[in-house]
């Protein structure tokens, strides 16, 4: 699904590698069981919500679980960037 796919606006670099997008489209082979694993890691991170798949955090946790990059890497994502991954995330879960 190319709407998975985000394009940065400008390349980001992450532990020396230069990013232009990121592929979230592994989200739609996600199990029950990974967003279970996703709530304990955002729970025991010290965040709490009501809904966990209505925050920043937890999106990107998933979005972790869907690309293969570590969480820092979309914690370290320009703020604008990191809103759009967690958009599509949620955007994702709530469909």
């Amino acid at each position: 699904m190319s709407d998975l796919i985000i394009t940065f606006k400008k390349p980001y670099k992450f532990e020396g590698e230069e990013y232009k997008k990121v592929d979230l489209s592994g989200i739609e082979n996600l199990s029950t069981r990974d967003l279970v694993e996703a709530d304990k890691q955002f729970n025991t991170s010290g965040q709490m919500a009501i809904m966990n798949e209505m925050t920043t955090g937890y999106s990107l946790i998933i979005a972790s679980k869907a690309s293969g990059h570590p969480v820092e890497f979309f914690e370290q994502l320009p703020a604008g960037e990191g809103l759009k991954v967690k958009n599509r995330v949620m955007g994702f879960l709530n469909a």
